[in-house]
């Protein structure tokens, strides 16, 4: 029971450090304002992760995509890696490292925003995709661990779960995900 008791204490104590954080919290409200103004401006959203991170990436695209609390228009966001085909493809004729910039090469503009979630800041493929996303004009966001990693310095945007424990990093960007699902959906309801 103590074990079960510590790991619920350890993801409280990341939610706590964000909860009194005002910088990361003005952060949250400053990317999902920007995702607002790309979605307004005819952007995309495009999220792009690896493992847990990818199921993540994928949740979070569903609830621009489907709805999250109202019935709405879909939003344009999607999840990267959601085509196989393409994935497969892309990494046997090239690499792994190349699977999520290609696609924004090839369709992103500069009104997009690219989401990278990685719980090391270090993931070669998402390093990439924020680097395709630059290049192009479009916003960049991480979303990562404590250290932030090379992304911290890569990204427009990098909000840096205060952990170095993949789970509870994981777990902390999902709240910040759908805290920004949230005032986007609000806002783009709001503007209508």
């Amino acid at each position: 029971m103590s074990q079960i008791r510590d790991i619920i204490q350890s993801s409280i104590q990341v939610k706590e450090e964000l909860l009194h954080n005002e910088a990361k919290q003005a952060m949250i409200h400053q990317i999902a304002m920007t995702i607002v103004a790309s979605l307004q401006s005819g952007g995309r959203i495009y999220f792009c992760g690896n493992g847990g991170s990818a199921a993540d990436a994928q949740h979070l695209a569903a609830e621009l995509s489907g709805r999250f609390y109202a019935d709405r228009p879909a939003l344009p966001a999607e999840a990267l890696h959601a085509n196989t085909s393409y994935i497969t493809a892309v990494a046997n004729d090239y690499s792994c490292e190349v699977i999520y910039s290609r696609i924004i090469e090839g369709c992103g503009k500069s009104q997009d925003v690219v989401i990278g979630l990685s719980t090391s800041g270090n993931s070669p493929n998402i390093l990439r995709a924020l680097k395709a996303a630059n290049d192009i004009g479009a916003c960049s966001v991480a979303l990562t661990g404590a250290s932030g990693g090379q992304m911290k310095d890569l990204a427009q945007y990098c909000l840096c779960a205060d952990s170095a424990d993949t789970p509870r990093i994981q777990e902390t960007h999902i709240l910040i995900g759908h805290i920004i699902c949230q005032i986007v959906e609000e806002s783009m309801i709001n503007a209508k």
